[in-house]
């Protein structure tokens, strides 16, 4: 108790010279879900006085803080070179170190205890898997067809759980008055807690950070894990970064991070691979990304009969249209534009691009040299050595 007392003692943690949010304070200031003091298991990791940080930690599973001026390459690329107005540090979670933004332990507790219904469905993957397009279809299959309402944007039809933990919105808020954020971005959590059935789900979370009640078995959703070649992964998910969430590094930098574990949502296989393991339970649907490009009609069927639809040849062939990639690029209600521009107009981030942008499988052969590819399939043969998972 010694290393808590002192903690106590000096308060919050500081990363860089900015106060450390989100450790003790909720956002619905509830008691019941704060992150107590006791679960701040890995004080070394904190950027504290020396007095402090000779207090061994007391176990190895609580938050792992990146400091400031950590001499680690890993961590000194992200302190540089991913810290958009949004962020304010990182933090690595649970017994994989799942790398998150600070500001996710503000809402960690109400994630882990939040009521999960049978009836949802949930849209499950590490980042730039094919998420958007998952979610469209199984959209579409479960509400019956309903087009019309398929014009209202994805997130508000199909939020985005870990919204508000990856943006912290709250320093930037009050500088910028016209910019008006709807719930289910300012708290994604009261949003979704609040919806009607069935509710549609969409989290990057892993296996272990999600709701209990789902790693428990206690309720048991529709739960569509959708899963992409890490090469390809990567490539998209460094455009998507450097467009939506502040991202000013190179690509070679970014690979770094991807293959050290060290973005949001990371490390990728035990991400894939916890998923990938209990494929077989009823209540989970695996998919391949590279299956929906080489055979939609097909992936549509095998979805819809996990839904418990029926669909006929015609409705197979209308969703496969609707979910083509010229059509999904130019749809303005899952494009995300009207984020991106967003983001420009308010100076949050400053790259250009799109959300959508090939489709393509392969498409990392344009952008990486032999030396990363290899790299890339070593690492990928040594993680999917005992799996029989393939790409």
């Amino acid at each position: 108790m010694k290393c808590v007392q002192s903690y106590r003692r000096l308060g919050r943690p500081r990363v860089s010279s900015r106060p450390l949010r989100g450790v003790t304070r909720q956002a619905n200031s509830s008691l019941k879900h704060r992150i107590s003091i006791d679960q701040l298991e890995t004080c070394a990791f904190l950027t504290l006085p020396e007095s402090a940080k000779q207090c061994p930690p007391p176990g190895a599973m609580g938050p792992q803080f990146i400091p400031a001026d950590s001499n680690d390459e890993q961590d000194r690329l992200l302190n540089e070179l991913f810290m958009p107005p949004f962020r304010k540090g990182y933090v690595r979670v649970g017994p994989n170190k799942v790398l998150l933004p600070l500001y996710y332990l503000d809402y960690a507790g109400r994630i882990e205890d939040m009521e999960v219904r049978d009836s949802d469905v949930w849209i499950v993957s590490h980042p730039k898997a094919g998420t958007t397009w998952t979610q469209e279809m199984a959209w579409v299959i479960n509400q019956d067809f309903d087009f019309e309402g398929a014009k209202v944007p994805l997130p508000e039809r199909f939020p985005f759980l870990d919204h508000t933990p990856l943006f912290d919105y709250t320093d930037i808020l009050p500088n910028l008055p016209e910019l008006q954020l709807p719930l289910f971005v300012s708290d994604s959590v009261t949003y979704i807690n609040e919806m009607k059935s069935p509710r549609y789900i969409k989290t990057h979370l892993p296996w272990e950070l999600l709701p209990k009640q789902i790693r428990e078995g206690t309720k048991k959703p529709k739960i569509i894990y959708v899963a992409r070649n890490a090469k390809d992964t990567c490539v998209s998910y460094y455009h998507h970064c450097k467009i939506l969430e502040g991202y000013s590094g190179s690509f070679d930098n970014y690979c770094k991070l991807f293959l050290g574990g060290s973005l949001c949502f990371a490390p990728f296989w035990p991400h894939v691979l916890n998923f990938w393991k209990r494929r077989d339970e009823p209540n989970i649907l695996f998919l391949k990304y590279e299956d929906l490009k080489k055979d939609l009609p097909a992936v549509i069927r095998k979805t819809a009969a996990f839904l418990g639809k029926d669909l006929n040849e015609e409705q197979v062939d209308l969703l496969a249209e609707h979910l083509s990639f010229a059509r999904m690029k130019s749809n303005p209600a899952v494009n995300y534009e009207a984020a991106i521009e967003i983001n420009r107009r308010f100076n949050l981030t400053t790259a250009d691009g799109h959300f959508m942008r090939s489709g393509q499988v392969g498409n990392y052969k344009e952008v990486m040299g032999p030396e990363l590819i290899a790299e890339f399939d070593r690492w990928t043969q040594e993680n999917l050595a005992k799996s029989e998972l393939t790409f």
